[in-house]
């Protein structure tokens, strides 16, 4: 498994932020013809996607799945047991930020009853509330 992470980055620890409001960009199925949309906001780990990528692939044998989220922002943490004070501590693992609306993984090529169990499956790995939707036809 590949380390999913930025090549290169500007800074190398950056601030929590806040996760207020809805997804404007990336709120509709644009790749396939389902996918998992979000409820609420929150931050999936490079494992989180990772776990979800390989059950999507397993639960739909012969599908197209696309990955519509990326892991830009690094989570650190202190070590246990250290004392009050000397800065910040050292990146542990990277996550993407979500909001409610974002669509994270997108399956095509399979029939309704296939993406919704492996879709099933992928939710099973998520930290936040989702959601199956299907592409809008014209």
């Amino acid at each position: 498994m590949a380390k999913s992470m930025p090549k290169r980055f500007k800074h190398r620890k950056v601030q929590k932020g806040s996760l207020r409001g809805n997804a404007t960009r990336g709120n509709t199925v644009a790749f396939g013809e389902f996918g998992v949309q979000t409820l609420e906001a929150g931050w999936i780990t490079a494992r989180q996607i990772e776990a979800c990528r390989v059950a999507a692939t397993r639960g739909a044998p012969g599908a197209r799945v696309t990955i519509r989220i990326f892991p830009h922002k690094p989570i650190t943490s202190i070590p246990a047991e250290t004392r009050m004070g000397k800065g910040k501590g050292e990146p542990e693992y990277w996550a993407a930020t979500i909001k409610p609306g974002t669509v994270l993984f997108e399956l095509g090529g399979v029939s309704e009853a296939v993406a919704k169990l492996a879709m099933n499956r992928v939710a099973h790995k998520l930290p936040v509330k989702v959601r199956l939707v299907a592409r809008r036809t014209r």
